[in-house]
């Protein structure tokens, strides 16, 4: 194999995980359930496919026993009303971002990197904050909030979303 053929074939190795995240242009974005968007700029949005933990059931079981979560993928967490809640990573074995949003789909809370099989509760809500409740959780995988650069403030969107309520309505 050539040098410059190695190279290639070592940049698109690299690539890869960064090309499984969606970005959409805003005016495109399609709302649907199985899909998390998060708005990063006025132009772009990132677009997660997601699994729904929506029942008490399904919220405790959350992603436990997952060797794997690629990236562009998640688990959005539901919950019917507004409300402090805290998460904790007993039988999760993979590092995981929680990306906390209050009811208007607002990014309230980021919590990089959890620990895998951490029992250590991890509030929804940083020290301080005077609205700690919380409608909404987006796990993904471990160190990709920071990559994507998201960031408190970012709306989030989704069908489940109030809309009239909704910082960004789904379309």
């Amino acid at each position: 194999m050539s040098l410059s053929k190695l190279a290639l074939a070592i940049t698109l190795a690299l690539a890869a995980p960064v090309s499984a995240q969606q970005v959409v242009p805003v005016a495109d974005v399609e709302c649907r359930a199985d899909l998390a968007l998060i708005q990063t700029s006025q132009q772009e949005a990132l677009a997660f496919d997601i699994e729904i933990a929506d029942t008490p059931e399904s919220r405790a079981q959350g992603l436990m026993f997952r060797r794997d979560l690629p990236a562009g993928q998640g688990m959005l967490f539901i919950y019917p009303n507004a409300q402090p809640v805290s998460f904790w990573m007993r039988n999760t074995l993979i590092p995981l971002d929680l990306v906390f949003a209050d009811d208007t789909g607002v990014i309230r809370h980021i919590h990089p990197n959890a620990r895998p099989l951490d029992e250590t509760p991890i509030p929804g809500a940083a020290v301080g904050d005077p609205q700690p409740a919380r409608m909404y959780v987006l796990e993904i995988a471990g160190g990709e909030a920071a990559r994507l650069g998201l960031a408190p403030g970012q709306p989030l969107a989704h069908p489940s979303l109030d809309g009239t309520a909704a910082a960004w309505p789904c379309s």
